[in-house]
């Protein structure tokens, strides 16, 4: 099994790029069933989660061709099977993505239940009774659902809890629905605008995506077109954090600074010196870092994907800090290897720990338990005295593409090894 081998507290300094976001290419390439025409989506990270859809994608009958990096084109004319490989499936949580388009233009779909990291449990159920909402009938099987339909219909939606990928996959059960639909509680995140953004210039009526209440009126088909993934916050901030946390001056390029404005506002109260650019960041050398209480919450707050980085930051700041994470109740296990480091966090229940800072960290042999908490430990590893073996790093390419390469050029000390 791969792991990273890396070698703390080096100095670090240069330009580190972000990709494009995981969060928005999954569901944009699911879109691509919506069509039997071709689209081209491009800026698409490459990342495991993605390699994984693409193999759902060509299984199902969609021809797709990679000429070159980040850009794909994929034309899903013919759809040979509606049954979903359980292998796939069972470690990709985006797969649910799929059973919409695949509702509409076939009737029926064969799955089983998604997979994906292990941070607590928010219910499958939102995603059934939406689908049933629309006119399908849900059976449930020994080895996961069969979901069948005559014909998709328009229906008003009430999410009981805000779900981004719940709110997706309701976007794109909609677009082909006879009728009209309306979404509330739905998700704002930028993802969001972006999926629907792509469905409109496909052809789709989608109205009030980025709040809400999203209404859509069905058509009858859609064409093909272009999309362009937008930046990936959630790695821009990663990075940031480093920046922030090793004191060094690291400028992070192709970014959205709009998409992450509480991020900034609890960076500054935490005493960070940065230059936000039109679509980048400068970290500059910062005085004594304070530390500040974070409450994840749903977009536009502070998202939960990047409560693990900064909880490795506030180790480093003055003070006592409480993390509260409100999104999922697995979450914030990995802080027991933050102690293994040498951090004194304290857990007062599965949604809350106190941070005691700052203090020093050592190098150690962990496991990464999922894909953010993966890169905090590897930001950890970078700013800890000594050497750390970070294992079971699968989780951490799902979602960032080459990033001992990437990090490498900052004058990090990692390795791949197998």
């Amino acid at each position: 099994m791969e792991r990273f081998v890396i070698k703390g507290n080096q100095p670090l300094a240069g330009t580190i790029k972000v990709n494009g976001a995981k969060n928005a290419a999954l569901k944009i390439l699911a879109a691509c069933l919506l069509t039997d025409e071709k689209i081209t989506v491009s800026n698409i990270p490459q990342i495991e989660d993605i390699f994984r859809l693409i193999e759902l994608l060509k299984e199902v009958g969609v021809e797709i061709k990679n000429n070159s990096k980040g850009i794909y084109q994929l034309e899903a004319k013919k759809i040979k099977t509606t049954q979903l490989n359980p292998d796939i499936v069972s470690r990709l949580k985006g797969s649910i993505l799929m059973v919409g388009p695949l509702l509409a233009r076939q009737g029926e779909i064969d799955f089983c239940r998604p997979g994906g990291c292990v941070i607590g449990q928010r219910s499958r159920d939102i995603f059934m009774d939406g689908f049933e909402a629309f006119g399908a009938k849900v059976k449930e099987t020994r080895k996961g659902y069969h979901l069948s339909t005559k014909q998709l219909k328009g229906t008003k939606f009430v999410f009981p809890l805000i779900s981004v990928t719940a709110t997706e996959a309701m976007i794109l059960t909609a677009v082909l629905a006879k009728g009209k639909t309306k979404l509330i509680n739905a998700a704002s995140e930028p993802e969001v605008v972006n999926l629907a953004d792509f469905l409109n210039k496909l052809g789709a009526r989608i109205k009030g995506a980025g709040t809400p209440f999203i209404d859509i009126e069905g058509v009858k088909s859609l064409k093909g077109g272009q999309c362009r993934v937008i930046p990936d916050r959630l790695e821009a901030g990663s990075f940031i954090i480093l920046g922030v946390a090793s004191n060094s001056p690291i400028k992070v390029t192709n970014i959205e600074p709009s998409h992450l404005e509480v991020f900034w506002s609890l960076l500054d109260k935490a005493g960070a010196n940065l230059e936000i650019g039109k679509d980048f960041v400068k970290v500059k050398q910062s005085f004594k870092l304070k530390a500040v209480n974070l409450k994840t919450h749903e977009y536009p707050g502070f998202p939960t994907d990047l409560q693990s980085p900064f909880t490795v930051l506030m180790t480093q700041a003055e003070g006592l800090s409480l993390i509260h994470e409100t999104i999922f109740e697995g979450r914030l296990f990995y802080t027991d290897s933050l102690n293994q480091m040498g951090a004194k966090i304290i857990m007062a229940d599965p949604h809350r720990v106190l941070v005691q800072g700052s203090t020093k960290l050592y190098g150690r042999r962990l496991i990464s338990p999922d894909i953010r908490a993966g890169i905090a430990l590897v930001i950890a590893a970078l700013i800890a005295q000594g050497e750390s073996i970070i294992e079971n790093i699968y989780q951490i390419d799902r979602g960032y593409e080459k990033i001992e390469e990437r990090l490498q050029k900052l004058g990090a000390s990692i390795k791949r090894l197998c």
